[in-house]
């Protein structure tokens, strides 16, 4: 049952062929079993699980249906999930136990999903490899000597290992795409706007946006649909209609405008990247898709501006971590300055000290008008080239990252190095586009994604081509040697 992916799992429960305990309770004990190699769950949650199961196999015995219904996941632990240890992977959230369910997590317990535990991530969502974690590192699937991307390389490990089929993720600099494309999945990031922040522990709260990561296109159709829709809780939440998005995988490519950026192109892309990119792009012309080259001017200050604003505004969301009303306190504080100064030192990792002092100083007077008024100027350019390139083409299509996946620790002394690795993700979230990345390919055995992006509130598009891609290539259908 671990190989069936969230629409035939629907299937099978539909037609009664098991039951939503009976999969549960095989997730959990091939959890049990295999999680220690990769280290993908901070928490699980046996109890709840069991208890989600049972009531949504009455649901079923009572008539009802859906596809989330009976369906096991897993959130990223950033999620707030009531009664249970929301962590962050950070110390100074480890005895956190939240006191209400994020909007996506009470979404999707209402569509009946079973929630099996919370994933591993990058400290605060701070990294680009899931090593950043208080809890450990965790492996990629594919390669335990490797990393499975970051910031949500728990939920794209633990799904890459067939533990479950699908996950929540969030995305504030690419942390879905990038570890889809470094273990083999496809991973979804939402126009910003489309899926409720509420309850889900900010980052950068401009950038940071929830979404499915999952085997398939189809998968991540469902549980987007699960996700998505106006929240009134979250001031940022907009209110527009959610397609059906499974319906619109149909839809033929015939005639579809691909633009492809010639700066994706640069020295810095792996040629056997560029290679596997350039047959996507083929397949896709079998399929009626018409390509064109177009140009992204200002990606180039895409980096810079966005390891501005992103520290800048983590300055500020981490600010209310101050060891007085919850999270890590130090041991006997002197004073209340010691208080504040201990608790955090104690609390957040190097990683996240480095951001935070990084956006304080970009906010401090006499540098706001040189950095950050500048990046988001920046940030407007960004904008603006998508917008250009939109009017000449449907979708761009380009690789999701320059390199396959490093090893562990290989770029843990040089943080440059691994920023550097997020040069064809960062800008959807400078301009709030959504994005996707799919399996496109294998560089010495380790997995490589393509990305598409979209105009705004077009990620119904983004699911069609993918899944009329995967429906042409057997990439996605792979499986780690192990698992």
């Amino acid at each position: 049952m671990h190989h069936m992916t969230l629409a035939e799992i629907a299937r099978g429960l539909a037609d009664k062929k098991f039951s939503s305990v009976e999969l549960t309770q095989t997730l959990l004990a091939r959890i049990a079993e295999l999680d220690p190699k990769i280290n993908s769950f901070i928490s699980l949650t046996q109890d709840l699980a069991l208890s989600q199961a049972k009531a949504a196999d009455e649901r079923r015995a009572n008539g009802e249906s859906g596809a989330l219904l009976g369906a096991p996941i897993a959130h990223k632990d950033l999620f707030c999930t009531q009664g249970i240890r929301t962590s962050c992977g950070s110390k100074m959230l480890d005895n956190f136990k939240a006191p209400y369910d994020a909007t996506v997590v009470a979404k999707l317990a209402a569509a009946g999903a079973v929630t099996l535990g919370k994933t591993n991530m990058d400290e605060f969502a701070m990294g680009s490899a899931n090593e950043s974690s208080w809890y450990g590192a965790v492996k990629n699937p594919w390669n335990l000597e490797h990393v499975p991307g970051g910031s949500s390389g728990g939920s794209a490990a633990a799904v890459a290992a067939r533990l479950l089929p699908a996950a929540t993720a969030t995305d504030t600099g690419g942390s879905i795409r990038q570890p889809a494309a470094f273990t083999n999945l496809t991973g979804l990031k939402p126009t910003y706007g489309r899926v409720s922040r509420w309850g889900m522990i900010a980052y950068a709260s401009s950038l940071d946006q929830g979404g499915p990561l999952a085997r398939t296109a189809e998968d991540c159709a469902i549980l987007l649909q699960g996700m998505a829709g106006f929240d009134p809780n979250d001031s940022t939440s907009i209110d527009e209609p959610v397609p059906d998005y499974s319906v619109g995988l149909t839809g033929s490519l015939q005639g579809l405008r691909i633009g492809v950026p010639k700066e994706y192109f640069s020295a810095g892309l792996d040629p056997r990247i560029a290679e596997l990119i350039h047959n996507s792009i083929k397949e896709l012309e079998k399929l009626g898709a018409v390509i064109k080259e177009i140009s992204l001017p200002n990606m180039q200050h895409a980096i810079p501006a966005y390891y501005v604003i992103a520290p800048a505004e983590a300055s500020s969301n981490l600010s209310r971590f101050d060891g007085v009303r919850f999270g890590y306190r130090c041991q006997n504080p002197e004073n209340l300055e010691d208080l504040y100064k201990r608790s955090r030192g104690e609390g957040f990792g190097s990683e996240v000290q480095r951001r935070i002092m990084v956006g304080a100083y970009a906010l401090s007077a006499g540098y706001y008008d040189a950095y950050y008024l500048k990046a988001q100027k920046i940030r407007r350019l960004v904008k603006n080239d998508f917008m250009s390139a939109f009017n000449e083409v449907d979708i761009i299509l380009g690789p999701t990252t320059p390199n396959p996946a490093w090893k562990l620790g290989a770029k843990s002394s040089d943080p440059v190095a691994a920023y550097l690795e997020d040069v064809y993700t960062i800008t959807a979230n400078l301009a709030g586009l959504p994005g996707l990345s799919m399996p496109a390919g294998f560089v010495d055995g380790l997995p490589v994604g393509v990305q598409l992006l979209a105009p705004y509130f077009q990620e119904g598009r983004l699911l069609n081509v993918a899944h009329q891609y995967q429906l042409n290539t057997d990439w996605h259908t792979r499986t780690p040697t192990g698992f």
